[in-house]
Formats: structure tokens, C-alpha cells, sequence
């Protein structure tokens, strides 16, 4: 994984995401959810355990093999993550989500909580359940689909452990392929992009780039939570081999091997998975190098 030196610890600097993603093939709207999986696989196999916390967690495309981030997740193997807090708002997303769950083999080392309802809230219920503590590795998805999630519900999440324990984990789907036209469908008098992005601040975007937008998101996952390496990844839609950023997808952490790991899922998310064997001596000579 020796490619990993284009990117630099982003705490020192934030370049524009073209600069960051420079030759390295696009991700598809498709392949987010595989994305995500496989990104999840390889940091198991350092930390050994995990908790997934997915706030929207409901089946995005139903139609679509593989495009399910909670199914993917659950199902991978090795099953080194052993505790799924499961929401979403909506009842029949909720359904599928128990029916997900159903189908597991039982495990009385793994723990399920599927829970309905806005994340914004059961965010409370989630962190006061004692079952992510200081030591435990816990990854979050926050695939919202413009301005569903609020700048609080972040904050919450990046506060949750001690100061010196390594901060809950988030994947931030931010929607830049039609954010600019979402915030200004907004009237005044609406509370929800306020809310998003947690103060009034949010109409300083209108006008900017996608890329733009992405650094300045970045920058306040850095600079206000205080995460240590945050990279804004794009994700494409496909249009005759070529398309359009979508999303960014703002991932943020305190471990030192995460951006490596990401750059490595990024680059690799549809190539055939390694073997068990194969991996383990790769991210032990990663680590070791």
C-alpha cells in the first residue's frame, strides 16, 4: 500500500478533492454501498471487533444487487463486527431491516437493535446504551440523502467517547451533485438547512462547487470535531462510462491506517476480494513499513 503517499495527513492541509483523487478511478453511485463494505472488511481485520451504527440504514435501491450498505456489511466475512445499532424512519424501511436481521444465523456474540425513527433522535438512545465505550472500534454511516442529518447528530457522535480515545468513525454522505439546488428551494422561515448545518452559515455554500463544498464540510469535521485525517471522497453517476460527482463521501477518523485503507477500498471496491490469508500479510506489512 505504498500508493498512499499522494494524500499526506489532511489536518495539515486541505488540497481540492481533483488533486486528492488524482489517478484514481471514479466510484459509482452503484458501488457506494460495496464501497463502504469492503472498507469495513479491511479495517476488521486491525481492530478484530467493531460496532456499525448505520442512521439511515433502509435499502436505498431495492432493485440493485448489492447496493444495500447494511446488507453488505452484516453478511462479510470474516463477522469480526459484533454490535449493529440499525435505523431508519421510515416503517417499511424498518420492516426490511427486521427481515435483514431474521435472516442471520444465530450468534449470541453479535448484537442487533433495529430501531424506527428519526436518527436525529434515537442518536440519544444509541450512545446512552453503554454499548459503545471508549475501546470499542465503531464505524458510522450517515448516507442521508440531502439535509437529513443534523450538524448536532454529528457533533454528538464525534463527542461521544473520552477525549483521548479514537472517535466514533463516520462515513458522511454529502449530496453535492444537487445540494445548491436543495438549499435554495428553502424558504427563510425553514429550520432544516439551519439544522443540517447547524447554523445560519450554510447560505455562504450557494454559488460554490461541489468540490468546494466538500473541503468546507471537511474543514469543520477537522477543525470544529477535531478529527485527525478527513478526506472527502467523490462518487459518480455513471453516464456512458463517465458522469457527474453525485455525492462526497466525507470520511473521518483518528486512526492512523484509515485513509490508507480507504484509499485501498476506493481504488479496489470491484475487484475480486482477497483471501483471508492474503490480507492479514498485507496489512501487517503495510503496518510494519
Amino acid at each position: 500500500m505504498n500508493d498512499d503517499s499522494l494524500f499526506g495527513d489532511l489536518p495539515e492541509q486541505i488540497a481540492p478533492v481533483s488533486i486528492l483523487q488524482a489517478g484514481v478511478d471514479p466510484v459509482w453511485t452503484e458501488h457506494k454501498a460495496k464501497l463502504i463494505a469492503r472498507y469495513l472488511r479491511y479495517f476488521v481485520f486491525i481492530t478484530k471487533h467493531g460496532c456499525y451504527v448505520d442512521g439511515f440504514a433502509g435499502p436505498k435501491n431495492k432493485g440493485v444487487s448489492e447496493s444495500w450498505a447494511a446488507e453488505l456489511v452484516i453478511n462479510s466475512n470474516p463477522k469480526f463486527l459484533k454490535q449493529f445499532f440499525l435505523c431508519d424512519e421510515k416503517a417499511g424501511q424498518v420492516q426490511e431491516l427486521e427481515a435483514l436481521v431474521a435472516s442471520q444465523t444465530p450468534d449470541r456474540k453479535r448484537y442487533f437493535d433495529v430501531r424506527q425513527g428519526d436518527f436525529n433522535t434515537t442518536v440519544d438512545e444509541i450512545l446512552a446504551s453503554d454499548v459503545i465505550t471508549d475501546k470499542t472500534a465503531t464505524f458510522c454511516l450517515l448516507d442521508q440523502y440531502s439535509c437529513e442529518c443534523h450538524w448536532e447528530t454529528v457533533r454528538k457522535l464525534a463527542r461521544h467517547k473520552a477525549e483521548k480515545a479514537n472517535k466514533i468513525e463516520q462515513f458522511y454522505f454529502l449530496a453535492t451533485g444537487w445540494l445548491g439546488r436543495a438549499l435554495s428551494q428553502f424558504k427563510p422561515e425553514n429550520s432544516v438547512p439551519d439544522e443540517w448545518w447547524g447554523n445560519e452559515d450554510w447560505r455562504s455554500l450557494k454559488g460554490l462547487s461541489g468540490d468546494l463544498i466538500a473541503v468546507r464540510m471537511s474543514e469543520r469535521f477537522r477543525d470544529e470535531l477535531g478529527y485527525r485525517f478527513v478526506h472527502p471522497w467523490p462518487i459518480y453517476q455513471r453516464d456512458r462510462g463517465q458522469g457527474r460527482v453525485m455525492f462526497h463521501m466525507i470520511h473521518a477518523s483518528d486512526h492512523p491506517e484509515a485513509s490508507k485503507l480507504m484509499r485501498r477500498a476506493y481504488r479496489h471496491v470491484l475487484d475480486v476480494p482477497e483471501s483471508d490469508e492474503q490480507l492479514i500479510l498485507e496489512l501487517a506489512e503495510s503496518q510494519t513499513s
